[in-house]
């Protein structure tokens, strides 16, 4: 019984920022799970590459170029999206930017700009559009990708503006979870700690000592890898958390604990 509540079968999600790292595991955990994924990433490129290779994995996906940071853009999308598949049971909230490692005073109008653009606006974008959907159909399940860094302050790199936007997401799941409970739809958060992505290079691969004081401030001893996103954000995303709401699941390797 346990294990059929993992099942997402015959539900329709839709994953931003799919194309590639945490997204484009999560836009397989959830096809694995039998969810139809739609893949939606701002460069088309990366959406015809991963919805060709969940296709050779067997998961029914189709794909979207989208720019979440323009909210007509999305509202656009989810319209379409809707009148294709009928309905939106999930949505994964994974488009985001980081472009750390730039002091406080040295952060330009523009730098801060682009991090809230991307990961606070075009997020309440996407939750906005989606959830009317969900809220319509009497019910869904929105997973949001905070950050670790919405919850601690980062060392050795300075990322105020990074950490800034990251703790807005957590607020934002909260307040739509308090919205929107007694509509039937649900809103999480994961936290991840530093995975294995393009976005975390700058340290992992470009900056040994940074990458060291990384892993020491660990427990675990290492960063994580995207399939462990998407294990937590599968777990969100269907009926095994169906009493859960406006939670922030940590995914950190124990880095949050000190």
């Amino acid at each position: 019984m346990y294990m059929e509540k993992l099942s997402l079968a015959g539900r329709v999600a839709v994953v931003t920022g799919g194309g590639q790292g945490i997204g484009a595991a999560c836009a397989g955990a959830l096809g694995e799970a039998g969810a139809t994924v739609v893949v939606a990433e701002l460069l088309p490129e990366r959406v015809e590459a991963t919805v060709a290779d969940l296709g050779q994995r067997g998961i029914t996906a189709h794909g979207v170029a989208l720019d979440v940071t323009h909210s007509a853009d999305v509202d656009a999308a989810a319209a379409a999206i809707r009148a294709a598949h009928g309905r939106v049971d999930i949505l994964v909230n994974n488009a985001g930017v980081a472009k750390s490692d730039v002091p406080a005073e040295e952060t330009s109008d523009e730098h801060w700009r682009f991090h809230m653009d991307v990961n606070v606006d075009g997020l309440f974008w996407c939750c906005r559009a989606f959830g009317r959907i969900m809220l319509d159909q009497g019910g869904g399940a929105i997973v949001n990708i905070g950050s670790m860094s919405g919850l601690i302050v980062n060392k050795p790199q300075p990322q105020a503006f990074y950490n800034a936007s990251k703790a807005a997401v957590h607020q934002l799941t909260r307040s739509l979870a308090a919205e929107w409970g007694a509509r039937g739809v649900r809103v999480n958060s994961v936290a991840p700690t530093y995975i294995e992505t393009p976005l975390t290079s700058f340290g992992i691969e470009e900056n040994p000592e940074m990458y060291k004081v990384w892993l020491d401030m660990t427990p675990m001893g290492r960063v994580g890898q995207p399939d462990e996103v998407a294990s937590a954000v599968h777990f969100l995303a269907s009926d095994a958390a169906s009493l859960i709401t406006g939670a922030i699941l940590t995914t950190d390797g124990g880095y949050t604990c000190w």
